[in-house]
C-alpha cells in the first residue's frame, strides 16, 4: 500500500472510529486540538532479557530488532531522527506536532546519564508534544522514575508497559521474565508521579482462549490510561517461527481477531484510550498471519464489524 492510499485508509477509518471507541486520534484531537502524529526513535538500547540479565533469547515472539523496524537509524543522533522523521511525514500530511516515541528494546535500560541526555534532547523539540517511552514493568527503578517524573513536568509522558498477557502460563511460555506483580508495582509507581501508562496486549499468543485474553484486557484496561491491542505476528528468525513450524499453535484468521477485538471493545472502561487495534508486521518478516499484511482490508473489515454489532467502548464493562 502506498502512503497515499494508507492516509486515505486511516482518515475514512478516523471519521467513524469515535463512534465506538476512545481512539488515540480522538484523545490527541481533544487534547491538543490538533492531529499528532507519531514518530519512532531509536535510543540504542538493548534488553535484560537479551544481554545476560535475565537470558539471552528475549521474548520468543521478538525480532531481531526488537520490534522496532520501523525505527529510525539509532547511529543518528534524537535531533535528527526527529528531523528525518518530520520530512518524511511532510510528503504526506499537514501535522505540526509528534510524539517522540522510543520504540525498539528497553528504553529505560541504560546508564541514567545517558537516558536523561536522550529524552531531554527529544523533549525538547519544540515540535514534539509528547515523549513516549516503551520499556519493561522491571526496568523502572528508583533511578529512573525521578527522571520520569522530572520529564513529565515538561510535556506530557506516556510509558508504555509490555505486559501481553496476565496468565503465568502463558508468561513463562514467551519467556517474559517478570511476574505479574512486578507490572503492578509499576503502574502503582507510575500513577504516583502522574505519568499516563499504556500496557500493551497481544491477541492470540499461543494456547490461550479467548476468555483468558479478555482477561488480560480487562485487567489491564482497570489500571491503564491507554493500550494497545496487538494481533500476534510469527517473525522470521524468532523461536516462535520454530513452534510454528512444529503445528504446536495457530495463528487467528481474521474472523477469529475482529471477533476477539470487539469483545475486547466492549469491556474496556470507557476512559481508557485505544492507542492500537491491530499492528504492522514488516512484510520482509512476516510469515503468519499473512492475512494481516493487507490493512487496509483489515481496517475496513474492523469498521465494518464495529459498525454491523453496534460495538460500543465499555457497554459490557461492570
Amino acid at each position: 500500500m502506498t502512503s497515499k492510499k494508507a492516509d486515505k485508509c486511516r482518515s475514512l477509518f478516523d471519521l467513524e472510529d469515535a463512534m465506538y471507541y476512545y481512539s488515540l486520534n480522538e484523545y490527541l484531537k481533544s487534547t491538543f486540538g490538533e492531529k499528532v502524529y507519531k514518530i519512532s526513535l531509536s535510543g540504542g538500547m538493548t534488553c535484560p532479557n537479551r544481554d545476560g540479565t535475565l537470558s539471552t533469547k528475549g521474548c520468543i515472539f521478538c525480532s531481531k530488532g526488537g520490534s522496532g523496524e520501523f525505527s529510525a537509524d539509532k547511529m543518528l543522533t534524537v535531533t535528527e531522527q526527529i528531523e528525518q522523521a518530520k520530512l518524511r511525514i511532510k510528503a504526506k500530511t499537514d501535522c505540526k506536532r509528534f510524539i517522540a516515541y522510543f520504540q525498539p528494546f528497553t528504553n529505560t535500560y541504560g546508564d541514567i546519564a545517558y537516558l536523561r541526555k536522550i529524552f531531554y534532547e527529544a523533549i525538547q523539540n519544540p515540535d514534539v508534544a509528547v515523549l513516549s517511552i516503551a520499556t519493561r514493568p522491571d526496568c523502572l527503578g528508583k533511578d529512573v522514575l525521578p527522571l520520569i517524573d522530572e520529564l513529565n513536568l515538561i510535556k506530557p509522558v506516556w510509558i508504555e508497559l509490555g505486559l501481553q498477557t496476565i496468565h503465568k502460563k502463558t508468561a513463562d511460555y514467551i519467556r517474559r521474565c517478570y511476574e505479574l506483580e512486578v507490572y503492578d508495582e509499576a503502574v502503582k509507581n507510575l500513577k504516583e508521579i502522574g505519568v499516563t501508562v499504556v500496557t500493551h496486549i497481544i491477541l492470540g499468543l499461543p494456547f490461550e482462549t479467548k476468555e483468558m485474553m479478555l482477561e488480560s484486557v480487562k485487567y489491564a484496561g482497570e489500571r491503564s490510561d491507554g493500550i494497545k491491542l496487538q494481533l500476534l505476528h510469527v517473525l522470521k528468525d524468532t523461536d516462535l517461527l520454530n513452534d510454528y513450524k512444529k503445528g504446536l499453535f495457530n495463528t487467528l484468521s481474521m474472523e477469529e481477531y475482529i471477533d476477539i477485538l470487539c469483545a475486547c471493545i466492549e469491556i474496556l472502561p470507557k476512559n481508557v484510550v485505544v492507542h492500537r487495534l491491530t499492528g504492522d508486521g514488516d512484510k520482509n518478516l512476516l510469515v503468519a498471519p499473512q492475512w494481516s499484511a493487507d490493512k487496509k482490508r483489515v481496517l475496513n473489515s474492523i469498521n465494518k464489524a464495529f459498525k454491523e454489532r453496534d460495538i460500543v467502548q465499555g457497554s459490557k464493562y461492570n
